[in-house]
């Protein structure tokens, strides 16, 4: 019995290299510490509260040169919220743009389309694209001749997945190889079951968060 939608033919994923890295980017600021204010400790705002309430008695209470001490005091707190906040979010930007200078966009995912089912994700391409075939993440897929070649990963073989406000990511392992997909929310736009999606690697791993370390080696 279908309770979710599926695809009556894959939809073309357009890919574009800046969602690529975007998506990365995304991936990479949600498994980092929040940058929020929402990430402050109530122990730090009780600091701050008291060194504000402080600071605002030192100037109602205090004249001449030394209310400086006090204005200093205030100074200080809102230096600290922006480098909390603000500061931290420049420094996760700068790892980011560190760790990945130099990593390109397959060339698979510029062509090609998607498609849910019930018995797992469908990865579709044209056939004449050899060369897409020696990528690792294709390799041991069993694909489909035609007009495109079409491999299918099984929600069983989801090993692990996450999502951002964007996309959703996952990993998984098909007859020793590994590989990564990611699936850019906008296409629900066309219809495409991103909350089938959802909800077949809710089944299989009930628990977001990406571990490559739980994919066994290839063989």
């Amino acid at each position: 019995m279908a309770l979710y939608p599926y695809t009556l033919q894959p939809v073309a994923l357009n890919l574009t290299e800046a969602e690529f890295h975007q998506a990365q980017y995304e991936l990479f600021a949600s498994a980092s510490p929040s940058f929020g204010l929402s990430s402050f400790k109530t122990k730090e705002w009780i600091i701050m509260a008291v060194i504000v309430v402080l600071a605002i008695a030192g100037l109602i209470f205090v004249t001449g040169y030394s209310t400086i001490i006090f204005w200093l005091m205030l100074v200080g707190v809102v230096i600290y919220l922006l480098a909390r906040t603000l500061g931290f979010k420049w420094y996760v930007k700068r790892e980011f743009d560190k760790q990945v200078a130099d990593q390109e966009m397959p060339d698979e995912m510029r062509q090609m389309k998607l498609g849910v089912q019930k018995h797992g994700l469908v990865m579709a391409m044209p056939s004449n694209q050899p060369d897409m075939m020696k990528n690792s993440q294709m390799r041991g897929m069993q694909m489909r001749a035609g007009a495109t070649q079409q491999a299918v990963i099984p929600w069983t073989s989801i090993k692990s997945w996450d999502e951002t406000d964007d996309y959703i990511f996952m990993m998984f392992e098909l007859k020793g190889q590994q590989g990564s997909q990611i699936v850019p929310k906008r296409l629900q736009a066309q219809k495409f079951p991103i909350d089938t999606i959802r909800q077949h690697l809710q089944e299989v791993v009930p628990v977001k968060g990406l571990n490559p370390e739980n994919l066994q080696p290839p063989a």
